[in-house]
């Protein structure tokens, strides 16, 4: 199902700069302050490409190609010779434990979503006009798409594991290890290449990036009918075998202001809902994590944790595959229809989200379990889509370790 390509990537002079100064996060988690950060570490930065800033009278897409085409010409980036596939490892810690993310990365065909690769939530449409608009500047994919896939065979997972030598190694700000590997050999760049065709392909992170790159493939075929098998037929992505249990699917929690009373909404809704203090010697992401479906946690300015039980219908009109989701649920029926009028912020870190409502900023915090990615299957293979922010894949790739041009690629 899925034609992926070894590719002619460009990398990082490793003899030029220093690797740990030059990548990035994803662009659309990057803070105008770490931004700024990213900037003064050096001036070959990946974010001055990627992610450049938006000066007056300036156009910040010009500066990128322009950025990107001089690095080219002072050996700053090197272009691989041949097309080749590349390892990808990152060792990182997580709480209490360490643990290893590998995959590959190289090119896919691109195909309409649903025909072999898969989305799972839906996606706003601001940030795809600014990643378009730097593809054209660029020509170029200059950021990965996480993509995830199974194989119980882990053909493309032992090969991984063989690596050794990585010629990029990279630490980010969070003192994750990346490793970069060339995947050379012709044999095992076949045996890549034959494990994924009958693959199902699921976007973990990047769904802007793959339905851009979309637009971008209709937008070049019109001015060039006559090509045959171009260079914008394909995206680069990252592939990570799910049999691996590299990566981690955080929940993303929503904040909320609103005029309505919070509590004094689900106290009065009995039949649909259950509230209850919170012990708080429990950590609240345990807990809820071993409460069953339609479990939340409620943070309230009174400064106390809530647990909250939606006991209600489970949305019949909805697909079996989306009504038994808590983020489903936290936006259809909390979200929609007892606070319709309401602000929502995103926030992965708890802390952090509690300093807020501390700080009078917002009046609430819904706190959710993680959504598993056996129901990231189930609701990608029906042709359906959670909601916005429904999952946060941990690591983040780097931006920075690959680019894939368009120009003279193949």
């Amino acid at each position: 199902m899925a034609i992926i390509k070894p590719f002619r990537g460009i990398t990082y002079n490793p003899e030029k700069v220093n690797p740990d100064n030059i990548m990035a996060p994803p662009y659309d988690i990057i803070s105008e302050e770490e931004r700024a950060n990213l900037y003064q570490k050096s001036i070959y930065n990946i974010v001055r490409i990627d992610c450049a800033e938006n000066k007056p009278g300036q156009d910040k897409y010009l500066i990128a190609r322009q950025n990107l085409e001089t690095w080219l010409k002072e050996k700053i980036f090197l272009r691989e010779e041949k097309p080749i596939f590349y390892g990808y490892e990152i060792i990182y810690r997580y709480k209490n434990y360490e643990k290893i993310l590998r995959g590959i990365i190289g090119v896919i065909k691109l195909e309409e979503l649903g025909q072999g690769v898969y989305p799972h939530e839906q996606t706003y449409s601001k940030p795809k006009t600014d990643r378009l608009n730097l593809m054209k500047a660029c020509m170029a994919n200059t950021s990965l798409i996480f993509s995830i896939y199974r194989s119980k065979e882990r053909i493309t997972s032992k090969i991984v594991e063989s690596l050794t030598e990585p010629f990029i190694k990279a630490k980010d700000s969070e003192g994750n290890i990346h490793n970069l590997y060339r995947i050379e050999d012709a044999e095992k760049i076949n045996e890549i290449i034959e494990e994924f065709r009958d693959k199902s392909i699921f976007i973990a992170d990047g769904h802007h990036r793959y339905e851009v790159a979309l637009e971008f493939k209709k937008q070049m075929d019109k001015l060039y009918p006559e090509a045959k098998d171009p260079p914008w037929h394909y995206v680069m992505m990252f592939f990570s075998n799910i049999e691996d249990n590299g990566y981690i699917i955080l929940p993303t929690h929503r904040l909320i202001n609103t005029s309505s009373s919070v509590k004094k909404q689900f106290e009065e809704d009995k039949e649909k809902f259950i509230l209850q203090e919170f012990d708080e010697k429990d950590d609240i992401q345990n807990a809820i994590e071993n409460m069953g479906t339609g479990t939340f946690g409620l943070y309230l300015k009174d400064d106390k944790w809530y647990i909250l039980k939606y006991k209600g219908s489970f949305m019949s009109n909805l697909p079996e595959q989306l009504r038994f989701l808590d983020v489903t649920i936290l936006e259809e029926i909390i979200l929609k229809k007892i606070f319709p009028q309401r602000e929502v912020f995103y926030e992965i870190e708890i802390d952090k989200a509690v300093k807020m409502v501390k700080e009078g900023k917002f009046d609430a915090i819904f706190a959710l379990r993680a959504t598993n990615v056996e129901d990231i299957e189930k609701v990608a293979l029906a042709g359906l889509r959670m909601p916005p922010k429904s999952t946060y894949f941990y690591p983040k790739l780097l931006t920075g370790m690959v680019i894939n041009s368009f120009k003279e690629n193949f």
